[in-house]
């Protein structure tokens, strides 16, 4: 398998080549040059394998340049019953027939997040170990990949990780959980601003190819490829736990911001997993919405971007987005190239009156959006009925998913974390405070150990350095 970029202007790497690179040489996305198809036959034989072992099966194609026997043991390494809490590692909860909640959020941080980024830190050791290199992450949070991140990368060897998140934007616990780490490789910055300076900030060093080189810069958020594939194993997991053969379709819903990981849904769909609908929901910061109804694509200043309830989709410059684009162009990275000079400008493109808007159902996609007083409404609607709390994004993903359900077709909704992370809304909800797993009881009273910066790319890079030449 070979990798391009959505942007045209990086010649043919290997995955490891991109494990560790971020964004590619010309500012765009790594993605494979064909994606695998998968046949019927493999699906059956995939349907009754353990997670593990689906994993190996569908990251092998990508990452075929890794030796079949170190990739097996880096995925067992990471799927564990005592990492993930059982050997389901993504259990799906049956609401009713046709309607379930695929549970990504039993890992360290208690966020979806954690499926990848557990993954991604085996995979950063085990390349790093090979060449004796040392690496640099900076990476941008909106609320959860942080944690994720650092949980993955706390105390491994040769690798520092400088984490940006918008000060004051995060939920309590979110907050906690990222700046009460004290292992001396964590570096939070906290930036005066949304989480869209911060992932400007993280797209403009990495774009700085002296600085990126010198400081070997690689990147955790969602445009790092790894992410995105070891996200398209759980789509296939939720698939085969929710259906009884392979001539099923199902739709999932999938709360977003980043569109990383509906990316991972569309991915699946295009080796020929039975998707009938990825069903986009959005907060108030609608800009997906509003590309998927309309055709037009237009991302929102800092100030017009809301702060919201479901604060880890408080993004309006969805990166991920560009892979999406890159394949309903024909994969025309011109075409590419040109939209994104208007985005990166923060100006619009309009596809509504081309005919590549047109093209937009034939992967699937339809959307909606979701409000504060939606998903409080959603929340207490799923505990009354069946029993069962969901956190605040997952609620937008039920509320917008079950506006576009379909009989006979089930519906999969992604669970994003766990309702402990955002315990204000849950008590709007339903009067009481959701019940927090061990070890966790005391997050907020913990010291917290974080810098506040501007949103200036310089002071980044200067705080880069000063911290590299201290634990030389």
């Amino acid at each position: 398998m070979r990798y391009i970029s959505t942007r045209g202007g990086m010649s043919q790497k290997s995955f490891s080549e991109i494990l560790l690179s971020g964004l590619s040489p010309d500012g765009g996305l790594a993605m494979p040059e064909i994606y695998p198809k998968v046949t019927r036959a493999e699906l059956d034989t995939w349907r009754s394998l353990s997670y593990p072992s689906l994993a190996f099966e569908i990251l092998s194609r990508f990452a075929d340049d890794i030796p079949a026997d170190d990739l097996r043991n880096l995925i067992n390494q990471t799927y564990t019953p005592e990492v993930f809490g059982s050997v389901d590692i993504t259990p799906l909860r049956t609401l009713e027939p046709g309607l379930h909640i695929l549970g990504l959020s039993n890992g360290p941080t208690l966020a979806f997040k954690d499926i990848a980024m557990q993954l991604l830190g085996n995979l950063f050791q085990y390349q790093l170990t090979k060449t004796g290199d040392e690496l640099n992450i900076l990476g941008a949070t909106s609320g959860d990949t942080g944690s994720s991140a650092e949980y993955a990368m706390r105390g491994k060897h040769g690798i520092r990780v400088f984490m940006l998140s918008p000060l004051g934007k995060m939920s309590r616990f979110q907050t906690a959980q990222m700046f009460s780490l004290q292992d001396k490789n964590i570096f939070n910055i906290a930036i005066r601003g949304v989480f869209d300076d911060c992932q400007d900030i993280v797209k403009a060093v990495s774009n700085d190819h002296v600085f990126k080189l010198a400081h070997r810069i690689g990147t955790v958020n969602s445009i790092n490829w790894a992410r995105i594939v070891a996200q398209v194993v759980y789509y296939f997991k939720g698939y085969f736990a929710a259906t009884g053969n392979n001539d099923e379709q199902v739709s999932f819903a999938v709360p977003s911001g980043n569109f990383g990981n509906i990316c991972a849904g569309h991915v699946a769909r295009m080796m020929g997993l039975p998707i009938k609908h990825l069903i986009l929901a959005t907060n108030e910061n609608d800009v997906l919405d509003e590309f998927f109804r309309t055709g037009v694509y237009r991302p929102r200043t800092t100030a017009e971007t809301r702060h919201t309830s479901s604060p880890s989709m408080d993004i309006s410059k969805a990166s991920n987005f560009e892979r999406f684009i890159f394949d309903l162009t024909g994969r025309n990275a011109e075409q590419v190239t040109e939209f994104w000079s208007k985005v990166d400008k923060g100006n619009a493109f309009d596809l509504s009156t081309t005919p590549l808007f047109s093209r937009v159902k034939d992967y699937g996609f339809v959307s909606g959006s979701s409000s504060h007083a939606a998903r409080i409404a959603t929340i207490r609607d799923i505990y009354q009925r069946y029993h069962v709390l969901v956190d605040t994004h997952t609620a937008d993903g039920l509320k917008v998913g079950q506006a576009h359900r379909e009989a006979g077709v089930p519906l999969i909704c992604l669970e994003t974390a766990l309702p402990a992370k955002f315990s204000e809304s849950i008590t709007e909800a339903i009067g009481c405070e959701p019940e927090r797993p061990v070890g966790f009881e005391n997050l907020e009273g913990l010291p917290q150990r974080y810098v506040v910066k501007d949103a200036d790319v310089q002071a980044i890079k200067d705080y880069i350095d000063q911290q590299c030449e201290i634990s030389a």
